[in-house]
């Protein structure tokens, strides 16, 4: 039977990091403009974790189902190892998705009703992803979606909630946080090249091949800290604490060009989202230090 163990590592715990650090990235930027809410904040970060659990939950019903997950390399997937039916997975997603809605919804009726519908076309998203008949995933355009919904929705959008301004600064940080989110998916899809060519799922590493999907996952870490300068000059130094995401990012980079290969590319997923939950830390710890 499946546990709740089973549940929770079903939820990719690893991978949470992409949901807390754009609200404390969005958090961060309000606070330097003397505009944070705490509680939309916190609301925020319901719905960014609600919409991650979710997301994953029905990657794991819709890979399973289709069979992609039969031979993986990486942790164990519910429905892929039979732990848990099809339907039970498939309502934990939209479970998640109901959670996130509800907290999205007191969000928009609080803040402006336009939110609703960018909190529907997130829910739409996080389903096709690997859902429907012609999922995004499956074609090269998951890093595209993550960094739009995971960097530069969620950063901005919890900037928004707060100083229901637009700040450019709020824009760097997305741009920040976006790169390293995708960083986080390239090194998943990097070590399941191998099996997602088998299944015939076409991600953006399976169709730029093992040589530049490497030097693609480099070039997020830096196009992170550029982003982190545009966010300096529109605010303050002190953003210049996040450069500490460098040290673990500097890891995970060494293992990936070091051309590891399956289980021994596991470790680069959780360097990863360490490295950007340092980076949405060090811009809150910063820019509360300068405002």
């Amino acid at each position: 039977m499946v546990t709740a163990a089973d549940w929770v590592a079903g939820a990719r715990p690893r991978t949470l990091p992409a949901a807390i650090s754009p609200v404390l990235a969005g958090t961060a930027v309000a606070l330097f403009d003397d505009g944070a809410v705490w509680w939309k904040a916190l609301l925020a970060l319901v719905v960014s974790l609600s919409l991650q659990v979710g997301v994953n939950y029905a990657n794991d019903y819709s890979d399973g189902i289709r069979g992609t997950d039969a031979d993986r390399v990486g942790p164990m997937r519910l429905v892929g190892s039979g732990r848990a039916t099809p339907g039970a997975v498939k309502r934990a997603a939209f479970a998640a998705f109901g959670v996130a809605a509800l907290a999205g919804l007191v969000l928009a009726a609080t803040t402006a009703w336009w939110l609703v519908a960018v909190g529907a076309v997130c829910v739409v998203a996080a389903w096709f992803y690997t859902g429907g008949s012609r999922p995004y995933g499956y074609l090269g355009l998951g890093e595209v979606m993550v960094f739009c919904f995971f960097g530069l929705v969620a950063v901005t959008g919890t900037a928004y909630v707060q100083t229901e301004t637009w700040q450019l600064s709020a824009l760097y940080a997305a741009v920040g946080i976006g790169a390293l989110a995708c960083a986080i998916l390239v090194a998943n899809n990097l070590r399941d090249i191998p099996t997602d060519t088998a299944a015939g799922k076409m991600t953006l590493a399976v169709r730029l091949g093992d040589d530049r999907t490497r030097g693609f996952f480099v070039l997020l870490l830096g196009l992170a800290a550029v982003a982190l300068v545009g966010v300096a000059l529109t605010t303050s130094w002190w953003a210049l604490l996040a450069l500490g995401y460098a040290a673990p990012g500097a890891r995970a980079a060494r293992v990936v060009l070091s051309r590891a290969v399956g289980p021994a590319l596991i470790p680069v997923l959780q360097l990863t989202g360490v490295s950007e939950l340092l980076y949405g830390l060090g811009l809150l710890v910063g820019l509360a230090i300068a405002a």
